[in-house]
């Protein structure tokens, strides 16, 4: 046998592996072809190092061999001839991707500059071989210069690919980097008239693609409406975020179904070509598995689109794909944007007081990121130190998801007056973040808020104030640092004391000059809310109701934070009540009251009915007085039993070591 037909063989054997998912077999025929020695030809070897290489980055963690089969297929290379350009287009690419793997920005960017040029420089016809190659350089250099930090660089690569997409024709193409500058945008809002443009511009280039041709742009869809959600959570418009997340909770749940439906006709149709393989079937039998083979054939590619020939090799499980080859058009796995779906529907959930929705999705996030951080290697007793260099970036990825869907939880159970709940998820996040210190260090300033809000919620008012302070200096975020002062403030008004009042004061005084300059309402909102409290305690009412109504009207028309909104209206019961307003305090007070009931939030019941029991004193409604304050005991009742409960957990001692 001729060495031509033990390479074709070795080849069809390593197609056939991977096309069965054997992808350990698979890199064991490819090095087996190059075991063959000096009488290998070097387009043979180029072609093979190549699959392997591209193998390697894809299915394992081996990158350093992935990177020298690279580096030797660039040498073998050499000056290419316009044939082989594809190829050394292919070798850069690749390369690129495995630096951007390892965190190596400094030679991607090298190896895709030198790419670019040799692009320019090259005899390859400029038609579409040549734009697509022009198009993915692009886009895999916006990535790099957005790791950076230099979004100027990122947002003119993406201009440069979106050019090449535009000259292709390609509406699908110019979708990918109008969403792809959105992104950049997102990151690094430095101009809000420039964000507002990048909005735009996708929902023209999306309207763009032809209906037909949209169902198969599965990827594009969640990149951009993710995208479109994330943008009107920063702008707090959730009514319009709330629209986007119900469409990506139905395309989420159709794909599913969908990807079953394939698995099954897959598995079928596999059944189905193993047994026409033998040869002990009546004519009779023949024909009905082939009739069946090809029903099944056309059920698989009116539902993707794809020849069942390629079937194998679509991984529709686990791939939402951004753009075509050569692109690396991948955003993130389909794994973690479902999960990042299941978090955008708590976090238009949680406002609303939803809360068995919001339980059940945090769960379901929780437990597809679990499974895929085992799949990583990520299990008890693992370390940042142990992680391979490849996964770091894609740990991070589940990581950072996770500690989102834990922060979430925390805040649920604690309006919900869940203590114990509430302490055994912040113990969590903060035993991943002693094991992953580097890759969570930007999550150790909203560990140490939730540990304030934990103390403020079990009335620890002092250490909550404390834990806000230093929560404000971990963080550079002027948001953040702006809301920590306001929870700080909150805690101080509680304790009650004239020199509480006045660092208070000092803490909401800066940032009230200032609210109005952050992006969207939610700061706005929270720092009235504290100055309306701050000049309650100064006996400037008038000014104080004024001020509460326009953040109340901000909170309930943007924001549509129930338990905001509530607290609000107890104030303003309060103030009413203050003010003789007898009428007007009772409607306020039973408003408030149904919320807080709606939202299991026992403190709040419990403000709601003091303040209501006033009011009967006030009116001489003695038997309501009566049934208001055997109400108002019995949720205190409650809420102290949840407290002792809290207090005598062994959580509770954790916490208070890891604050010490």
């Amino acid at each position: 046998m001729g060495m031509e037909a033990v390479v074709e063989g070795l080849w069809a054997l390593a197609e056939e592996a991977e096309l069965h998912h054997d992808y350990g077999g698979a890199v064991k025929c490819l090095e087996a072809v190059l075991q063959c020695g000096a009488s290998l030809l070097p387009l043979v070897e180029i072609r093979t190092r190549l699959r392997l290489a591209s193998l390697l980055l894809s299915r394992s963690h081996n990158l350093n061999h992935a990177k020298s089969h690279l580096e030797r297929t660039l040498l073998l290379l050499g000056p290419a001839p316009p044939s082989a350009l594809p190829l050394k287009f292919r070798a850069h690419s690749l390369l690129a991707h495995c630096y951007h793997l390892v965190g190596a920005i400094p030679p991607q960017k090298h190896i895709l500059l030198r790419a670019l040029q040799l692009l320019h420089q090259s005899s390859l016809p400029s038609g579409a071989a040549s734009l697509l190659w022009s198009c993915n350089f692009h886009s895999q250099l916006a990535s790099a210069l957005a790791i950076e930090g230099d979004y100027p660089g990122a947002l003119a690569a993406l201009a440069s690919g979106l050019a090449a997409a535009s000259e292709l024709r390609r509406p699908e193409l110019q979708m990918f980097f109008a969403a792809s500058a959105l992104h950049v945008h997102l990151l690094h809002w430095d101009d809000p008239s420039s964000v507002d443009a990048a909005v735009r511009r996708c929902s023209e280039f999306w309207d763009s693609i032809p209906i037909d041709q949209r169902r198969h742009c599965l990827g594009l869809f969640f990149y951009n409406e993710l995208l479109q959600t994330f943008f009107l959570l920063r702008i707090c418009d959730y009514k319009s975020a709330s629209q986007h997340v119900e469409k990506l909770d139905a395309a989420m749940k159709d794909n599913v179904q969908k990807v079953n439906v394939v698995k099954r006709l897959v598995g079928e149709l596999d059944a189905v070509n193993r047994s026409l393989s033998q040869s002990n079937f009546q004519r009779r039998e023949r024909l009905l598995l082939c009739e069946k083979q090809a029903q099944l054939q056309e059920q698989l590619k009116a539902l993707t689109g794809l020849d069942s020939d390629h079937l194998s090799s679509w991984e529709f499980e686990d791939k939402l794909l951004l753009a075509p080859p050569p692109l690396d058009g991948e955003w993130l796995p389909r794994s973690a944007v479902f999960a990042l779906v299941d978090l955008m529907v708590v976090m238009v959930g949680r406002p609303k007081g939803v809360f068995k929705e919001c339980g059940r999705r945090i769960q379901s996030g929780l437990q597809l990121i679990h499974e895929e951080l085992v799949k990583l290697g990520i299990n008890h007793g693992v370390r940042e130190v142990d992680l391979q260099h490849s996964s770091i970036w894609m740990s991070g990825l589940y990581l950072m998801l996770l500690m989102q869907f834990l922060e979430n939880k925390v805040a649920v159970e604690l309006t919900r007056s869940e203590f114990v709940e509430a302490q055994e998820a912040l113990v969590q996040m903060k035993n991943w973040f002693v094991h992953f210190p580097t890759i969570l260090q930007g999550c150790e300033s909203i560990i140490e808020m939730l540990r304030g809000q934990y103390a403020h919620s079990v009335g620890c008012f002092h250490e909550a104030a404390f834990h806000f302070i230093e929560a404000s200096k971990l963080t550079e975020s002027k948001s953040m640092q702006s809301m920590c002062q306001v929870y700080a403030a909150v805690s101080y008004i509680c304790i009650g004391d004239a020199e509480s009042s006045s660092q208070a004061l000092d803490l909401v005084g800066p940032v009230f000059r200032i609210m109005d300059s952050f992006v969207g309402v939610r700061e706005k909102t929270c720092i009235v809310f504290v100055y309306g409290l701050l000049l309650m305690r100064q006996h400037n009412l008038q000014e104080a109701r004024i001020r509460l109504a326009s953040g109340l009207k901000i909170a309930h028309q943007q924001l549509g934070n129930i338990q905001l909104v509530s607290q609000y209206l107890t104030i303003l019961g309060t103030l009413a009540l203050q003010l003789h307003d007898t009428g007007q305090a009772r409607e306020i007070l039973k408003s408030s009251l149904t919320l807080a009931k709606t939202l299991y939030d026992i403190p709040t019941q419990i403000w709601v009915l003091s303040v209501l029991t006033a009011l009967y004193r006030e009116v001489g409604e003695r038997g309501n007085e009566m049934e208001n304050s055997e109400y108002e005991r019995r949720k205190e009742d409650d809420l102290q039993k949840r407290l002792s409960e809290a207090h005598s957990c062994t959580h509770h001692l954790d916490l208070e070591k890891f604050l010490s």
